[in-house]
Protein backbone atom coordinates (compact mmCIF):
# COMPACT_ATOMS: atom_id res chain seq x y z
CA UNK A 1 0.00 0.00 0.00
CA UNK A 2 0.93 3.48 -0.42
CA UNK A 3 1.36 5.86 2.15
CA UNK A 4 -1.73 7.76 3.42
CA UNK A 5 0.22 10.52 4.60
CA UNK A 6 -2.65 12.94 4.65
CA UNK A 7 -4.52 10.60 6.86
CA UNK A 8 -1.04 10.43 8.91
CA UNK A 9 -1.24 13.60 9.79
CA UNK A 10 -4.73 13.63 10.97
CA UNK A 11 -3.99 11.35 13.10
CA UNK A 12 -0.93 12.91 14.64
CA UNK A 13 -2.26 15.92 15.50
CA UNK A 14 -5.20 14.14 17.28
CA UNK A 15 -2.49 12.95 19.25
CA UNK A 16 -0.72 15.86 19.52
CA UNK A 17 2.19 14.84 18.30
CA UNK A 18 4.50 16.98 16.18
CA UNK A 19 5.54 13.64 13.60
CA UNK A 20 6.02 9.93 12.90
CA UNK A 21 9.40 9.37 12.79
CA UNK A 22 10.01 5.87 10.61
CA UNK A 23 13.07 4.26 11.19
CA UNK A 24 14.47 0.64 10.09
CA UNK A 25 17.63 -1.07 9.76
CA UNK A 26 18.29 -4.49 8.00
CA UNK A 27 14.20 -5.40 8.45
CA UNK A 28 14.60 -4.89 12.27
CA UNK A 29 11.60 -2.70 11.90
CA UNK A 30 9.06 -4.58 9.75
CA UNK A 31 6.27 -2.24 10.55
CA UNK A 32 7.93 1.02 9.61
CA UNK A 33 8.43 -0.24 6.31
CA UNK A 34 4.91 -1.69 5.81
CA UNK A 35 3.78 1.55 7.17
CA UNK A 36 5.43 3.29 4.13
CA UNK A 37 4.84 1.20 1.84
CA UNK A 38 8.22 -0.04 1.50
CA UNK A 39 7.43 -4.38 2.28
CA UNK A 40 8.18 -6.20 -0.88
CA UNK A 41 10.02 -3.39 -3.00
CA UNK A 42 12.85 -5.83 -4.30
CA UNK A 43 15.32 -3.07 -3.25
CA UNK A 44 18.47 -3.97 -1.18
CA UNK A 45 18.57 -2.41 2.48
CA UNK A 46 21.52 -3.01 4.24
CA UNK A 47 21.81 0.74 5.54
CA UNK A 48 19.73 2.85 8.10
CA UNK A 49 16.86 4.93 6.77
CA UNK A 50 14.71 7.59 8.34
CA UNK A 51 11.55 9.28 7.26
CA UNK A 52 9.57 11.74 9.06
CA UNK A 53 6.07 12.21 8.22
CA UNK A 54 4.96 15.70 10.44
CA UNK A 55 2.02 16.61 11.79
CA UNK A 56 1.76 19.74 9.14
CA UNK A 57 3.72 19.82 5.91
CA UNK A 58 5.94 18.07 3.82
CA UNK A 59 7.34 14.66 5.06
CA UNK A 60 11.31 14.20 4.43
CA UNK A 61 13.87 11.15 4.57
CA UNK A 62 17.37 10.35 5.33
CA UNK A 63 18.88 7.89 3.17
CA UNK A 64 22.04 6.21 2.77
CA UNK A 65 23.83 7.43 -0.41
CA UNK A 66 24.63 4.23 -1.76
CA UNK A 67 20.85 3.04 -0.93
CA UNK A 68 19.64 6.29 -2.23
CA UNK A 69 16.52 5.54 -4.40
CA UNK A 70 15.24 3.25 -1.62
CA UNK A 71 12.75 5.55 -0.16
CA UNK A 72 12.22 7.38 -4.05
CA UNK A 73 8.36 6.10 -4.27
CA UNK A 74 7.79 8.33 -0.54
CA UNK A 75 6.13 11.88 -1.02
CA UNK A 76 8.76 14.92 0.45
CA UNK A 77 12.01 15.56 -0.01
CA UNK A 78 15.46 12.89 1.10
CA UNK A 79 18.91 13.63 1.94
CA UNK A 80 21.43 11.42 1.43
CA UNK A 81 24.16 10.72 3.91
CA UNK A 82 27.67 8.69 4.03
CA UNK A 83 29.69 8.74 7.06
CA UNK A 84 28.25 8.51 10.82
CA UNK A 85 28.99 12.29 10.94
CA UNK A 86 26.87 13.64 8.10
CA UNK A 87 23.98 10.91 9.73
CA UNK A 88 24.13 12.70 12.92
CA UNK A 89 23.95 15.76 11.09
CA UNK A 90 21.29 14.62 9.00
CA UNK A 91 18.63 13.05 11.79
CA UNK A 92 19.18 16.44 13.21
CA UNK A 93 18.36 18.53 10.44
CA UNK A 94 15.76 15.81 9.65
CA UNK A 95 13.78 16.45 13.33
CA UNK A 96 14.24 20.29 13.29
CA UNK A 97 11.33 21.83 14.74
CA UNK A 98 9.74 18.80 16.12
CA UNK A 99 9.69 18.38 20.16
CA UNK A 100 7.69 15.18 20.15
CA UNK A 101 7.19 11.95 17.67
CA UNK A 102 6.48 8.39 17.83
CA UNK A 103 8.42 6.01 17.23
CA UNK A 104 8.19 1.73 17.27
CA UNK A 105 9.24 2.10 21.08
CA UNK A 106 7.33 1.07 24.14
CA UNK A 107 7.70 2.00 27.69
CA UNK A 108 10.02 -0.28 29.62
CA UNK A 109 9.09 -3.20 26.68
CA UNK A 110 5.58 -3.14 28.16
CA UNK A 111 3.96 -4.09 24.83
CA UNK A 112 7.35 -6.04 22.53
CA UNK A 113 5.13 -6.54 19.18
CA UNK A 114 5.52 -2.78 19.05
CA UNK A 115 8.42 -1.90 20.90
CA UNK A 116 10.96 -2.13 17.04
CA UNK A 117 13.60 0.48 17.73
CA UNK A 118 16.40 -0.26 19.37
CA UNK A 119 17.21 2.03 22.66
CA UNK A 120 20.67 3.79 21.03
CA UNK A 121 18.39 4.83 18.14
CA UNK A 122 16.10 6.27 20.71
CA UNK A 123 18.87 7.83 22.56
CA UNK A 124 20.02 9.74 19.73
CA UNK A 125 16.62 10.97 18.52
CA UNK A 126 16.51 11.84 22.41
CA UNK A 127 19.54 13.47 22.10
CA UNK A 128 18.28 16.26 20.19
CA UNK A 129 15.54 17.36 22.32
CA UNK A 130 12.63 15.58 21.20
CA UNK A 131 10.83 13.53 23.51
CA UNK A 132 9.39 10.22 21.71
CA UNK A 133 6.34 8.27 22.33
CA UNK A 134 4.88 4.80 21.49
CA UNK A 135 3.25 4.73 17.56
CA UNK A 136 1.72 1.48 19.73
CA UNK A 137 -1.77 3.58 18.73
CA UNK A 138 -0.84 4.86 15.33
CA UNK A 139 0.24 1.47 14.42
CA UNK A 140 -3.64 0.41 15.58
CA UNK A 141 -5.11 3.14 13.17
CA UNK A 142 -3.40 1.39 10.09
CA UNK A 143 -2.87 -1.80 10.04
CA UNK A 144 -5.49 -2.87 12.69
CA UNK A 145 -8.57 -1.00 11.58
CA UNK A 146 -11.41 -3.49 9.26
CA UNK A 147 -13.37 -1.76 6.46
CA UNK A 148 -16.71 -2.79 6.12
CA UNK A 149 -16.23 -5.33 3.61
CA UNK A 150 -13.33 -6.39 5.95
CA UNK A 151 -15.71 -7.10 8.81
CA UNK A 152 -18.22 -9.27 6.66
CA UNK A 153 -15.13 -11.73 6.01
CA UNK A 154 -14.72 -12.16 9.46
CA UNK A 155 -18.71 -12.75 9.99
CA UNK A 156 -18.26 -15.33 6.98
CA UNK A 157 -15.70 -16.89 8.46
CA UNK A 158 -16.93 -17.28 11.94
CA UNK A 159 -19.91 -18.49 11.23
CA UNK A 160 -17.89 -21.20 9.13
CA UNK A 161 -15.92 -22.29 11.57
CA UNK A 162 -19.40 -22.31 14.06
CA UNK A 163 -20.58 -25.30 12.00
CA UNK A 164 -17.16 -27.08 11.78
CA UNK A 165 -16.95 -27.41 15.72
CA UNK A 166 -20.99 -28.42 15.45
CA UNK A 167 -19.44 -31.28 12.84
CA UNK A 168 -16.44 -31.84 14.94
CA UNK A 169 -18.77 -32.54 18.35
CA UNK A 170 -21.28 -34.75 16.05
CA UNK A 171 -18.66 -36.69 14.98
CA UNK A 172 -16.93 -37.51 18.38
CA UNK A 173 -20.86 -38.15 19.53
CA UNK A 174 -21.04 -40.59 17.03
CA UNK A 175 -18.23 -42.53 17.27
CA UNK A 176 -18.71 -43.12 21.01
CA UNK A 177 -22.38 -43.85 20.62
CA UNK A 178 -20.80 -47.42 17.95
CA UNK A 179 -17.74 -47.39 20.06
CA UNK A 180 -15.89 -46.49 17.35
CA UNK A 181 -12.20 -45.45 18.04
CA UNK A 182 -10.89 -41.99 17.41
CA UNK A 183 -7.77 -39.96 18.30
CA UNK A 184 -7.55 -35.73 18.56
CA UNK A 185 -5.47 -36.45 15.60
CA UNK A 186 -8.43 -37.71 13.53
CA UNK A 187 -11.01 -35.11 14.55
CA UNK A 188 -8.29 -32.92 13.56
CA UNK A 189 -7.63 -33.99 10.05
CA UNK A 190 -11.92 -34.78 9.42
CA UNK A 191 -11.85 -30.60 10.55
CA UNK A 192 -9.05 -29.59 7.89
CA UNK A 193 -11.27 -31.16 5.42
CA UNK A 194 -14.21 -29.04 6.60
CA UNK A 195 -11.94 -26.15 6.59
CA UNK A 196 -11.20 -26.99 2.86
CA UNK A 197 -15.24 -27.43 2.33
CA UNK A 198 -15.88 -23.89 3.91
CA UNK A 199 -13.39 -22.24 1.56
CA UNK A 200 -11.39 -21.31 4.62
CA UNK A 201 -7.76 -21.09 5.07
CA UNK A 202 -5.41 -20.91 8.34
CA UNK A 203 -1.91 -20.99 9.74
CA UNK A 204 -2.34 -24.04 11.55
CA UNK A 205 -4.64 -27.17 12.10
CA UNK A 206 -7.29 -26.77 14.44
CA UNK A 207 -6.64 -28.06 18.36
CA UNK A 208 -7.74 -30.66 19.49
CA UNK A 209 -7.16 -31.45 23.26
CA UNK A 210 -8.48 -34.37 25.22
CA UNK A 211 -8.47 -34.20 29.05
CA UNK A 212 -4.72 -33.54 30.36
CA UNK A 213 -3.89 -32.14 26.84
CA UNK A 214 -6.78 -29.34 27.63
CA UNK A 215 -4.76 -28.47 30.17
CA UNK A 216 -1.84 -27.11 28.02
CA UNK A 217 -3.20 -24.21 26.43
CA UNK A 218 -0.63 -24.40 23.26
CA UNK A 219 -1.15 -28.28 22.57
CA UNK A 220 -1.54 -29.67 19.19
CA UNK A 221 -2.40 -33.08 17.71
CA UNK A 222 0.37 -34.49 15.71
CA UNK A 223 0.62 -37.67 13.28
CA UNK A 224 3.14 -38.79 16.43
CA UNK A 225 1.78 -36.99 18.98
CA UNK A 226 -1.76 -37.45 20.34
CA UNK A 227 -4.01 -39.61 22.32
CA UNK A 228 -7.39 -41.88 21.95
CA UNK A 229 -10.73 -39.80 22.88
CA UNK A 230 -12.60 -42.00 25.63
CA UNK A 231 -15.75 -41.52 27.57
CA UNK A 232 -15.87 -39.24 30.42
CA UNK A 233 -13.17 -36.81 29.19
CA UNK A 234 -13.07 -33.01 28.53
CA UNK A 235 -12.62 -32.23 24.64
CA UNK A 236 -11.45 -28.46 23.72
CA UNK A 237 -11.89 -27.46 20.58
CA UNK A 238 -9.83 -24.42 19.26
CA UNK A 239 -10.07 -23.43 15.30
CA UNK A 240 -9.39 -20.19 13.74
CA UNK A 241 -9.82 -19.27 9.60
CA UNK A 242 -10.11 -16.50 6.97
CA UNK A 243 -11.74 -16.49 3.49
CA UNK A 244 -8.69 -16.83 0.84
CA UNK A 245 -9.63 -13.00 -0.27
CA UNK A 246 -6.72 -10.41 -0.33
CA UNK A 247 -7.66 -8.15 3.15
CA UNK A 248 -9.96 -10.83 4.69
CA UNK A 249 -9.58 -10.99 8.55
CA UNK A 250 -9.81 -13.92 10.86
CA UNK A 251 -12.08 -15.47 13.21
CA UNK A 252 -10.71 -17.57 16.18
CA UNK A 253 -12.80 -19.56 18.48
CA UNK A 254 -12.87 -22.22 21.26
CA UNK A 255 -15.10 -24.50 22.28
CA UNK A 256 -15.55 -27.12 24.91
CA UNK A 257 -17.12 -30.72 25.51
CA UNK A 258 -17.43 -33.58 27.65
CA UNK A 259 -17.60 -37.11 26.15
CA UNK A 260 -20.45 -38.36 28.45
CA UNK A 261 -23.86 -37.20 29.65
CA UNK A 262 -23.72 -34.93 32.79
CA UNK A 263 -20.42 -32.89 33.35
CA UNK A 264 -18.75 -33.36 36.48
CA UNK A 265 -19.05 -29.99 38.60
CA UNK A 266 -15.07 -29.58 39.16
CA UNK A 267 -15.38 -29.00 34.77
CA UNK A 268 -18.58 -27.42 35.26
CA UNK A 269 -17.62 -24.80 37.87
CA UNK A 270 -14.39 -24.34 35.90
CA UNK A 271 -15.93 -23.65 32.43
CA UNK A 272 -18.61 -21.35 34.71
CA UNK A 273 -15.65 -19.16 36.16
CA UNK A 274 -14.14 -18.58 32.55
CA UNK A 275 -17.55 -17.74 31.23
CA UNK A 276 -18.41 -15.36 34.01
CA UNK A 277 -14.69 -13.73 33.32
CA UNK A 278 -15.30 -13.73 29.80
CA UNK A 279 -18.70 -12.06 30.59
CA UNK A 280 -17.54 -9.21 32.51
CA UNK A 281 -14.85 -8.51 29.68
CA UNK A 282 -17.52 -8.16 27.05
CA UNK A 283 -19.78 -6.06 29.27
CA UNK A 284 -17.01 -3.55 30.26
CA UNK A 285 -16.34 -3.02 26.18
CA UNK A 286 -19.39 -2.29 25.52
CA UNK A 287 -20.14 -0.43 28.79
CA UNK A 288 -17.52 2.05 27.61
CA UNK A 289 -18.13 2.06 24.04
CA UNK A 290 -21.96 3.04 24.89
CA UNK A 291 -20.70 5.77 27.12
CA UNK A 292 -17.92 7.27 24.94
CA UNK A 293 -14.92 6.46 27.11
CA UNK A 294 -11.95 5.30 26.20
CA UNK A 295 -10.92 1.74 27.47
CA UNK A 296 -7.59 0.02 27.47
CA UNK A 297 -6.04 -3.40 26.74
CA UNK A 298 -5.08 -3.78 30.24
CA UNK A 299 -7.85 -2.90 31.91
CA UNK A 300 -10.21 -5.83 29.42
CA UNK A 301 -7.67 -8.24 31.24
CA UNK A 302 -7.61 -6.82 34.92
CA UNK A 303 -11.25 -7.18 34.67
CA UNK A 304 -11.84 -10.92 33.32
CA UNK A 305 -8.78 -11.83 35.56
CA UNK A 306 -9.88 -10.33 38.71
CA UNK A 307 -13.66 -12.61 38.08
CA UNK A 308 -11.35 -15.83 38.13
CA UNK A 309 -8.80 -14.87 40.97
CA UNK A 310 -11.98 -14.21 43.22
CA UNK A 311 -13.28 -17.43 42.14
CA UNK A 312 -9.68 -19.10 43.51
CA UNK A 313 -7.91 -19.73 39.71
CA UNK A 314 -5.81 -17.27 39.66
CA UNK A 315 -2.64 -19.53 39.65
CA UNK A 316 -4.47 -21.14 36.71
CA UNK A 317 -5.17 -18.68 33.93
CA UNK A 318 -1.69 -18.18 32.59
CA UNK A 319 -1.97 -16.57 29.25
CA UNK A 320 -3.16 -13.07 28.32
CA UNK A 321 -6.76 -12.59 28.29
CA UNK A 322 -7.27 -12.03 24.21
CA UNK A 323 -5.17 -10.87 20.98
CA UNK A 324 -5.79 -9.08 18.53
CA UNK A 325 -7.42 -9.98 15.47
CA UNK A 326 -6.18 -8.98 11.62
CA UNK A 327 -4.85 -10.64 8.31
CA UNK A 328 -3.27 -12.58 10.83
CA UNK A 329 -4.41 -14.42 13.30
CA UNK A 330 -2.63 -12.44 15.88
CA UNK A 331 -3.17 -9.20 14.59
CA UNK A 332 -1.43 -5.68 15.11
CA UNK A 333 -4.32 -4.10 17.51
CA UNK A 334 -4.59 -3.87 21.08
CA UNK A 335 -4.02 -7.13 23.16
CA UNK A 336 -6.16 -7.60 26.37
CA UNK A 337 -3.14 -7.92 28.54
CA UNK A 338 -1.70 -7.06 31.75
CA UNK A 339 -0.50 -10.42 32.53
CA UNK A 340 2.19 -11.39 30.05
CA UNK A 341 2.51 -7.63 28.60
CA UNK A 342 1.17 -4.17 29.74
CA UNK A 343 -0.55 -3.26 26.81
CA UNK A 344 -1.81 0.21 27.60
CA UNK A 345 -3.08 0.80 23.65
CA UNK A 346 -6.98 1.96 22.96
CA UNK A 347 -9.67 0.03 22.06
CA UNK A 348 -10.40 1.92 18.97
CA UNK A 349 -13.45 1.83 16.59
CA UNK A 350 -13.17 -0.51 13.58
CA UNK A 351 -11.05 -3.08 15.40
CA UNK A 352 -11.64 -6.89 16.03
CA UNK A 353 -10.13 -8.93 19.03
CA UNK A 354 -10.90 -11.94 20.81
CA UNK A 355 -11.93 -12.69 24.66
CA UNK A 356 -10.24 -16.26 25.95
CA UNK A 357 -10.01 -16.73 29.48
CA UNK A 358 -8.79 -20.69 30.64
CA UNK A 359 -8.33 -22.63 33.40
CA UNK A 360 -5.53 -25.40 33.22
CA UNK A 361 -4.62 -27.95 35.21
CA UNK A 362 -2.40 -31.26 35.11
CA UNK A 363 -5.45 -33.16 34.69
CA UNK A 364 -7.68 -30.74 32.14
CA UNK A 365 -8.43 -27.64 31.29
CA UNK A 366 -11.28 -24.85 29.96
CA UNK A 367 -11.49 -22.22 27.74
CA UNK A 368 -14.04 -20.36 26.22
CA UNK A 369 -13.05 -18.08 23.06
CA UNK A 370 -15.40 -15.42 21.39
CA UNK A 371 -14.38 -12.83 18.88
CA UNK A 372 -15.11 -8.66 19.53
CA UNK A 373 -15.74 -5.56 17.20
CA UNK A 374 -15.59 -2.29 18.28
CA UNK A 375 -18.03 -0.29 16.18
CA UNK A 376 -18.42 3.51 16.21
CA UNK A 377 -20.90 4.04 18.90
CA UNK A 378 -21.40 -0.45 20.10
CA UNK A 379 -19.08 -3.45 20.83
CA UNK A 380 -20.45 -6.34 19.47
CA UNK A 381 -19.72 -10.24 19.64
CA UNK A 382 -19.49 -11.49 16.35
CA UNK A 383 -20.88 -15.44 17.05
CA UNK A 384 -22.41 -17.41 19.80
CA UNK A 385 -21.49 -17.18 23.30
CA UNK A 386 -20.82 -20.97 25.01
CA UNK A 387 -22.66 -20.98 28.41
CA UNK A 388 -21.78 -24.26 29.56
CA UNK A 389 -19.78 -27.41 28.32
CA UNK A 390 -21.38 -29.70 25.72
CA UNK A 391 -22.25 -33.04 27.24
CA UNK A 392 -21.82 -35.59 23.82
CA UNK A 393 -23.90 -38.26 25.69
Amino acid sequence: MSLPVAAVQRALQEEGLDGWLLYDFRGTNPIASRIAGLTGSGKMATRRWYYLVPAQGEPRGLVHAIERHNLDALPGSKHPYAGRQQLDTGLRDLLRGARRVAMEYSPRNNIPYVSRVDAGTIEAVRGFGVEVVSSGDLVQRFEAVWTDDVYRTHVRASESLYRIKDRAFELIRERLKFGRPHTEYDVQQAMVGWFVEEGLVTSDPPHVAAQENAGDPHYSATRDTHRAIGPGEIVLLDLWGKLPSPGAVFADITWMAFTGPVVPDEYGRAFAAARRGRDAAVELVQRAVRDGREVRGFEVDRTCRGVLEAEGYAAQFIHRTGHSLGEEVHGNGVNMDDYETHDDRRLIAGTGFTIEPGIYTDRFGVRTEINMFVGERDARVTGPLQQEIVALG
